[in-house]
């Protein structure tokens, strides 16, 4: 039709040719063929989209994925927190070693006096069936 060197600004290098061989029936012919392999590529595209590896339901899972590991990060960073504060005050005070002997091993101070009590069956006044008193 034309050369690009026609239109200023453009260097000449470039050529368009339009050239149409063969009757109009090859040319739907050619165009249905075009139509048929756009068709076949979006199809594939689509998929990929919806069913195929990295698909928009794997996306989501992956999402709800990272979403509950964030949330159990969190809950492990706090029990973290309180064990290096436990550590910590077993580490620089006697009260926190002095609390442990008294409620995992039943220990008591010389001079002190251990009380026991323990309520009737139903009687939760205190949360629980048994009562600790140290004097």
């Amino acid at each position: 039709m034309g050369h690009l060197g026609d239109v200023p600004g453009t260097s000449g290098l470039i050529e368009i040719h339009w050239a149409f061989k063969g009757s109009g029936k090859q040319l739907r012919t050619g165009m249905r063929l075009l139509v048929i392999i756009l068709t076949g590529l979006l199809l594939v595209l689509q998929f990929r989209l919806w069913i195929g590896d990295g698909s928009l339901s794997d996306v989501w899972q992956i999402s709800q994925s990272v979403t509950a590991q964030q949330s159990e990060n969190e809950t492990l960073q706090a029990r973290n927190a309180a064990l290096e504060a436990e550590v910590n005050d077993l580490k620089k005070g006697t009260a926190a070693i002095e609390e442990r002997a008294r409620s995992e091993l039943g220990m008591i101070k010389e001079g002190e006096t251990f009380f026991q009590i323990i309520l009737p069956v139903g009687d939760s006044r205190f949360g629980s069936q048994t009562v600790s008193l140290y004097e």
